[in-house]
């Protein structure tokens, strides 16, 4: 009988070993360095490593702790950063052969500028689709990004190498961007946590753009209490987690739970979910909540502006480059973004309309419930060959019919992705908890306290499943590695 994986320590775990000396920040770094030499072949994680400058950052953090200097729960913690991100370390590509390589080249954006005043240690720049759109493609000259779960599977799009890096243990928590589920999907694909924060809370700026009025920067990590962690030091303060309490999230006595089913629970979804929803709501309740059956209202009217919107704006960002340069651009970010030619300005201006009429409907849904749960997706992650029709041809629709990420884009309020249970072949399903605009320590203090009681968000694929090359198509390789 093989012995059981061991379960991995959460950032906030960490960050307490760390200053009990049981672990160093140079321990740390080599171990994750050493991991992603090993795997990354893989699994494709990263565009690029900064291990010498990893180095560096992690004997610095932890020659400030041994002389008392203190820069809270991200310090010396490794880190991973979604490559549509600027680092100063190396060049942002955006996963594409379009994006300025001298874009904000030798700065970093202000989120990641905030991790290392903060004394994180970022390790390098993680895969995505390109330009934060589309499915995989494995014949663009890029890494390609896998599933630790299964390597035949998709991570999820588009912050993939950071969703699959923390789940095999390439970092304890990792940037990634969220334009109509960009952190959440990919969170639920590969069994991690991960914060689509309230919009505008996290500077944009040194990101590239996707969907102006609906991009959003936030974390990926194993748990709720890591999120928070990370939320409070990329937001500039104002929210303080007590990761050294034993319990941030403590019982939910009197919470009120908003309970989304409609259009979650498909034919065609896995037959595990509904049982694994209902175990992760009777959790709450048994915390003390009150649930409450809820309908979230203008589903597929809003459902309908985000990708209206995010078409129209990705063009208004991409005309020129691409009108000029269409062939550079894979198969399937050219097509979302000359979809956007369709959008008249009369469509994109009545999908204000409706985000906004459908914002007003969720405030007063709000005024009635202090979260609301849902599923993440009604499936598990896919394997690469679902993801084209029968004729071969990307198939978004089927794919995102069963995400349920994009309502929440359209509005401004904060969601969680967490892990909750597992399909029938043992695939990550996940839970949603979204909250009232700006109210992120109710919907993280929820996830902690279920994941007190829980441990979906420990589990952990066994390296032993992707040792080995990765079955089909190119193998990830990082672009280089910078000293």
């Amino acid at each position: 009988m093989s012995e059981p994986m061991p379960r991995p320590l959460t950032l906030s775990e960490t960050a307490l070993a760390l200053r009990a000396g049981t672990v160093t920040s140079v321990g740390l770094t080599e171990a994750a360095i050493a991991a992603a030499a090993l795997h990354d072949g893989a699994l494709g994680v990263y565009l690029a490593r900064f291990d010498e400058r990893a180095r560096a950052a992690a004997l610095r953090a932890d020659e400030e702790l041994a002389r008392g200097l203190d820069r809270g729960p991200l310090h010396g913690i490794p880190f991973g950063v979604k490559d549509t991100i600027a680092v100063a370390d190396g060049p942002t590509t955006a996963q594409s052969l379009v994006h300025d390589r001298a874009w904000w080249t030798g700065r970093d954006a202000p989120v990641v500028a905030r991790l290392r005043a903060a004394g994180a240690v970022i390790t390098g720049k993680t895969t995505a689709m390109e330009f934060g759109c589309g499915l995989p493609e494995q014949d663009e000259p890029f890494p390609f990004p896998r599933n630790p779960w299964r390597p035949d599977l998709w991570a999820g799009g588009s912050s993939s190498g950071s969703a699959s890096g923390v789940a095999a243990g390439f970092f304890a928590a990792a940037l990634g961007g969220d334009t109509g589920g960009s952190i959440r999907m990919p969170a639920a694909f590969c069994g991690v946590s991960g914060l689509l924060p309230t919009f505008g809370r996290v500077p944009g700026d040194g990101c590239v753009p996707l969907g102006y009025s609906l991009d959003r920067v936030g974390p990926l990590a194993r748990g709720a209490r890591d999120c928070a962690a990370v939320l409070s030091v990329i937001a500039g303060g104002g929210l303080e987690v007590p990761f050294a309490e034993p319990s941030f999230g403590g019982d939910l006595a009197g919470l009120r739970v908003g309970v989304a089913r409609a259009h979650h629970f498909p034919a065609d979804g896995d037959p595990a979910l509904p049982g694994v929803f209902d175990a992760a709501v009777s959790v709450l309740t048994g915390l003390g909540a009150d649930a409450v059956e809820v309908r979230l209202p203008y589903w597929r009217e809003l459902i309908t502006t985000v990708f209206v919107t995010a078409a129209a704006e990705g063009l208004a960002h991409h005309r020129a480059e691409l009108s000029r340069r269409w062939d550079d651009y894979g198969v399937a970010a050219r097509g979302f973004l000359a979809a956007g030619a369709l959008v008249s300005g009369a469509d994109y201006v009545q999908a204000q309309r409706v985000r906004a009429v459908a914002q007003r409907a969720v405030d007063a849904l709000f005024a009635d419930v202090d979260v609301i749960v849902c599923p993440t997706a009604s499936v598990g992650a896919p394997p690469f060959d679902a993801l084209a029709d029968a004729a071969g041809h990307q198939d978004h629709a089927g794919v995102f019919g069963k995400v349920h990420t994009p309502y929440w884009n359209g509005l401004a309020n904060p969601v969680l992705a967490v892990p909750m249970g597992v399909t029938g072949a043992g695939l990550p399903l996940s839970l949603q908890i979204a909250g009232p605009v700006a109210d992120e320590a109710t919907v993280l203090r929820v996830g902690d306290a279920y994941q007190e009681r829980t441990d979906w968000h420990r589990r952990a694929p066994d390296p032993a499943g992707y040792a080995a090359r990765a079955p089909g198509g190119p193998v990830g390789t990082a672009q280089g590695v910078h000293a």
